[in-house]
């Protein structure tokens, strides 16, 4: 719960008033609140969504059927331990269990991408079949993830530099499209069909920028390049800004093409579901890593759309008609975020609102949503 309260005896004539029986209370102020309310968040959402013992990670099934897991949920676990760390949550050892799991769960020892996806089968988280597979959404932000344990907390008992790196390097080498430079959706993306496809999401441009400094791998200058043309290209695509959850991508000079319903997950594929719902969010990464005026004009566009809406709903077209008339927290939280990182106030307010007080028990992409933004 971290909240802090400074008491002290305080003796001097000057300083008697305000004063009972020469003790001093001194609220927080309200930047610790907001930090004491976001980490108080992170403990609500650990007691909901994580297991494990030595090797801690996040139930992904809501209560329903066998548990399973995910490395998009990995990914935002070791975000959220580490970005609870910097606000002052002793979180290290919870850290260090999530970051043994993805270990334990690697596509192989040489390959130290993430497999996608696990299911408890007699007492033992294990992978089958295409679960073994990669997905680069979850291993872009684990590495990212290490990046910062590794500046938070250094890497002599724990090496989060070497594991960065090698993950980072992985990254490049499988899950990179080495024509357009943008991210694939994993290491089963082989096919030049396959390789076309880009969840935009995925444009995660300030670590890309990240990435190549840590590592001096100029490659990831070209990563960064390719995302900031194809988000400059998706912003330009409609009056809203918006992005759908899918799109092609080929060429070097990032040719788009939209994709059908069902194409490539679900019948949202061309519109903001619950995949480019995170767009706000990962823009708002971006703009506070960087500062690049490619990111602040695509997202001020899309803010522009959201804070004429009265109340943000679940799933939008690229046009900008609301699909439904419910809210998910899924898609308030990274508008919410984006809107405070780029000082709009009443569309920040308004947002805040919409958030639920106490972390939902039973929806974990959205709870986790809410939490790892509340960090950012």
């Amino acid at each position: 719960m971290h909240k802090r309260r400074l008491m002290g005896v305080v003796i001097g004539i000057g300083l008697v008033v305000g004063l009972v029986a020469g003790i001093a209370t001194v609220r927080p102020t309200a930047s610790e609140a907001k930090t004491n309310a976001a980490v108080t968040q992170y403990q609500q959402w650990r007691k909901a969504y994580v297991a494990g013992s030595s090797q801690k990670y996040v139930k992904s099934n809501n209560g329903q059927g066998k548990t399973t897991a995910l490395s998009e949920g990995q990914g935002y676990a070791m975000l959220a331990a580490v970005l609870a760390a910097k606000k002052g949550a002793k979180t290290q050892t919870t850290f260090n269990q999530f970051y043994k799991y993805y270990q334990s769960h690697r596509v192989s020892s040489k390959v130290p991408l993430m497999q996608w996806q696990q299911t408890k089968r007699s007492g033992k988280m294990t992978s089958k079949g295409s679960q073994k597979n990669s997905a680069t959404d979850g291993d872009l932000d684990i590495a990212y993830a290490l990046i910062l344990a590794d500046k938070q907390w250094g890497s002599r008992k724990t090496n989060y530099k070497k594991a960065a790196k090698s993950l980072i390097k992985a990254i490049k080498q499988k899950e990179i499209n080495k024509t357009t430079y943008l991210p694939t959706m994993g290491n089963w993306a082989t096919s030049s069909y396959d390789v076309s496809k880009l969840r935009t999401a995925d444009l995660m441009t300030g670590y890309f920028k990240t990435f190549a400094k840590y590592t001096k791998d100029k490659t990831w200058n070209k990563v960064a390049k390719q995302s900031q043309v194809a988000v400059k290209k998706l912003s330009a695509r409609h009056k809203t800004g918006l992005f759908p959850d899918f799109i092609f991508a080929t060429k070097k000079s990032i040719k788009l093409k939209a994709v059908k319903p069902y194409t490539i997950e679900s019948g949202t594929d061309n519109q903001v579901g619950y995949n480019a719902c995170r767009v706000p969010w990962r823009l708002a990464q971006t703009y506070k890593i960087s500062k690049d005026s490619v990111t602040k004009k695509a997202l001020k566009k899309q803010l522009a759309f959201y804070n004429k809406k009265k109340k943000i709903t679940a799933v939008y077209t690229v046009s900008g008609r609301a699909v439904n008339s419910y809210e998910n927290t899924a898609f308030t939280a990274p508008v919410h975020v984006a809107a405070k990182t780029m000082g709009y106030k009443s569309l920040t307010k308004k947002t805040a609102k919409q958030l639920p007080k106490k972390i939902e028990k039973r929806n974990y992409f959205s709870a986790t949503l809410q939490v790892v933004t509340a960090l950012q």
